[in-house]
């Protein structure tokens, strides 16, 4: 059973000429591939005398697939937010210090998230405060093999020092001197990056949140608070018509943090333009 029909060559040849040369009688393939240059193969295996049978369990076969498939049909990558907070919605204490807010099961828990994204963004204010490793790391902390590691993206226009993590060769690294999520996420598609985890810091996911292009929100919430310090998001709300609600789709507890899965919806004013 394929997931869809492609019949494209990339870097590997086409699926469907795959399956007529090994002399398979019948397929059945859930979702249509909806990339243009890619989609077609259940016309080509049809023409060549296999049984086709199209659309079982399709929309189970696209919740699968749902990062890469909003990025073939909207152009750009699929943006997950993560982000970690006390319970008053700080990220950092007033003197820049973040290490640690959310516990190591939390930290451990995003490892599995950011294995299946494409690329880990942060910006360069973030980078120069924590000298994040930004990889993906196994049970016992060590980094996964290279070809398993998504590209590194630091963004912005300060310079980091050549010492810094993000630069060891653990893993690729790409700097792309602009905050514009525009700019940022047309670079991204050029290097055939589909879903992107955006991390570090507020004023980043700011730009990214006031442009309207994050999907999905990853949150842990840590069961303390800080009073004053610097807000996880740097937005440009004004007033509550600003207000922009999240759809929740799971709350799990992970150790003594809380984490929120959501979908953000649409501002109050949206509804009025």
């Amino acid at each position: 059973m394929c997931i869809r029909d492609s019949n494209h060559t990339g870097r590997t040849g086409p699926c469907a000429q795959a399956l007529i040369e090994a002399g398979v009688a019948r397929v059945v393939f859930a979702q249509i591939d909806p990339d243009r240059t890619a989609s077609g193969g259940a016309s080509t295996l049809r023409a060549a005398g296999i049984d086709v049978e199209a659309g079982v369990m399709a929309e189970e076969a696209t919740d699968l697939n749902v990062e890469w498939t909003f990025a073939v049909t909207a152009g750009r990558p699929f943006v997950t937010w993560k982000y970690a907070a006390t319970l008053d919605g700080l990220s950092a204490a007033p003197d820049g210090t973040s290490k640690w807010i959310t516990s190591e099961e939390a930290r451990r828990d995003v490892q599995t998230f950011r294995a299946g994204a494409d690329a880990i963004v942060a910006g360069t204010g973030a980078v120069l405060a924590d000298d994040p490793r930004l990889t993906v790391r196994d049970e016992h902390d060590m980094p996964l093999p290279f070809d398993r590691q998504p590209l590194r993206v630091v963004v912005g226009e300060t310079t980091i020092p050549n010492y810094f993590r993000v630069f060891d060769r653990v893993a690729p690294t790409l700097l792309i001197q602009s905050r514009d999520p525009a700019t940022v996420l047309a670079k991204l598609v050029d290097n055939g990056v589909r879903h992107i985890w955006l991390e570090g810091g507020p004023r980043l996911a700011g730009a990214f949140w006031n442009a309207g292009v994050i999907d999905r929100i990853i949150g842990y919430m840590a069961p303390a608070m800080l009073g004053s310090g610097r807000a996880a998001l740097e937005g440009e709300a004004a007033t509550l018509a600003d207000l922009r609600p999240i759809v929740i789709e799971d709350l799990t507890m992970i150790g003594p943090d809380i984490r929120i899965i959501g979908t953000p919806g649409r501002m109050q004013r949206e509804d009025f333009d």
